[in-house]
């Protein structure tokens, strides 16, 4: 193993050279690709992987505990403002290296790990919020990501996951969201769709968003001033029936003759617009 120097500035807490593709510090970013999954999962670490400058400054402004970075020396030196006082070591080499322990070209530099933070609940989402968005069955990680982020920019207060959602926290889904899926508070809803009814304790109107025909056009839903959970299926079916069942109302958005649908993430952004701009 070869450091070629450690080195502490007055702005980065631990900054140190490697050279050694088997420094047994850098385990954390060791084949991502097979080892990037949920603690649940066959193999999984669990960790939360931040790529490229901005969302590692998201991760670093989060409520996830950073236990590493691993950059080349450029984009390390970029981030020493808000590694200032931060008591996590960055390793520094090259890019070549990088690619070889994480198995595969990161064309962003950089890279950091973190442990998740404890799961918050439905209940606790609930209890502060006007805006809400509620998921099932959205399985692509990277219109997760961008449902995240839309709901970041937007003024969503928390993003709620039904059942056979993904991991929100996949490297995917963080990348996409811009490190916003960080930041935006985010909980299980459990069971599903009868832990719903926490919505509703908590004065939330629970609308499911549907192209249906016969669902009330958005503009005209009535929703200004109220709590709402807005409530989005799956890309290819939609919201189940025992979903749709369990909302107070079906609202749509008005198109055009001949589109009968849009991405979820559009959706989604269409009508947190709407919502949110209260």
């Amino acid at each position: 193993m070869s450091n070629q120097g450690d080195w502490h500035t007055s702005r980065v807490a631990s900054v140190i050279l490697t050279d050694d593709v088997d420094d047994p510090r850098l385990d954390d970013f060791r084949d991502l690709s097979s080892a990037d999954r949920r603690p649940d999962r066959p193999g999984g670490k669990g960790l939360v992987i931040a790529e490229g400058t901005v969302v590692v400054r998201r991760l670093l402004d989060s409520a996830y505990p950073v236990r590493a970075l691993l950059g080349v020396r450029r984009r390390i030196d970029e981030l020493a403002p808000e590694l200032d006082g931060v008591p996590v070591p960055a390793y520094v080499t090259s890019a070549q290296l990088m690619a070889e322990v994480v198995g595969f070209h990161l064309n962003r530099g950089v890279l950091a790990v973190a442990d998740r933070a404890p799961e918050r609940s439905a209940a606790e989402l609930a209890a502060d919020a006007r805006l809400l968005a509620v998921t099932e069955g959205v399985g692509d990680h990277e219109n997760l990501g961008s449902l995240f982020r839309n709901a970041a920019a937007l003024g969503v207060d928390g993003v709620l996951l039904g059942g056979g959602c993904a991991d929100p926290l996949y490297r995917r889904s963080v990348r996409v969201s811009m490190g916003h899926v960080l930041l935006v508070p985010h909980a299980p809803v459990a069971p599903w769709p009868d832990g719903l009814r926490t919505l509703r304790e908590h004065g939330f109107r629970v609308v499911a968003m549907t192209p249906r025909s016969s669902a009330v056009p958005l503009p005209d839903a009535g929703l200004a001033g109220r709590k709402v959970a807005l409530l989005f299926g799956s890309e290819g079916q939609g919201l189940s029936d025992a979903a749709r069942a369990a909302a107070d109302m079906e609202v749509r958005i008005p198109m055009v003759h001949g589109v009968d649908s849009l991405n979820v993430a559009t959706s989604a952004a269409v009508a947190f617009y709407a919502l949110g701009a209260r």
